[in-house]
């Protein structure tokens, strides 16, 4: 039945986001209960269940896009040191002063390490001659794209392409790269709320919560084995 998997990158093929996220707080010496005030307006607002958020149309107006810093750095919108420097200025460290914008973005997301389970995964799925696809919101950083060639057929970054997730027609153009339908697929996603708008198009969802649970999932719905995670 199903010939695709759509996959997010940042928090399914890599550790979770927090885990990362928690690295870089001590690094910099972040005033955390601060950090999370700032990140839950921010992207609150970002995924929420609106017109502006949701990107139900092709397009939004330039005063939308420019409302939320997030929808236009994932679309490519604003340059990354545009974005550091508005962040840098709603943080604080512990001594009471801003954190150095310059590279905040890069920082956040050193720490990300890969799920070698999930890796393992992409490729038996290509090896059964399903097609795959990874679909991530970029914040500007740089992604470890070495042997990528093996893993996708196809690579959908949002600041590449100008649109983001949960926008629908970020999926479709998803669908369009590796010619498939939107029944013929699967997303996979670590935010609920993109994994209801791919639904919404047709595409089949899981809600990555961890390796073990997702890959069961996928087993089950693809009858395709997986190494068990240890």
């Amino acid at each position: 039945m199903f010939k695709g998997v759509l996959i997010d990158w940042g928090g399914v093929l890599t550790q979770p986001l927090s885990d990362a996220i928690q690295e870089w707080l001590a690094a910099d010496r972040i005033d955390v209960p601060h950090y999370y005030n700032v990140m839950a307006e921010m992207v609150g607002q970002a995924y929420a269940a609106d017109g502006r958020a949701d990107g139900q149309g092709d397009g939004q107006d330039a005063e939308a896009t420019r409302e939320n810093l997030i929808h236009a750095l994932e679309r490519g919108e604003v340059e990354v040191a545009e974005f550091e420097r508005a962040l840098a200025e709603r943080l604080r460290t512990l001594d009471g002063g801003k954190p150095s914008p310059d590279g905040i973005v890069a920082r956040m997301f050193a720490a990300f390490r890969p799920v070698e389970p999930m890796y393992d995964m992409l490729r038996a799925v290509r090896a059964a001659g399903l097609r795959t696809c990874l679909v991530s919101n970029s914040w500007g950083t740089e992604y470890p794209r070495e042997g990528w060639d093996e893993l996708f057929d196809g690579v959908v970054i949002s600041g590449e392409v100008g649109m983001r997730k949960p926008e629908p027609r970020i999926f479709r153009h998803a669908l369009e790269v590796i010619g498939l339908e939107a029944h013929e697929c699967v997303f996979i996603d670590d935010i609920k709320a993109n994994v209801e708008a791919a639904k919404g198009l047709g595409i089949a969802g899981i809600h990555h919560v961890d390796p073990g649970t997702t890959l069961a999932e996928l087993e089950r719905m693809l009858r395709i084995p997986f190494p068990p995670v240890s």
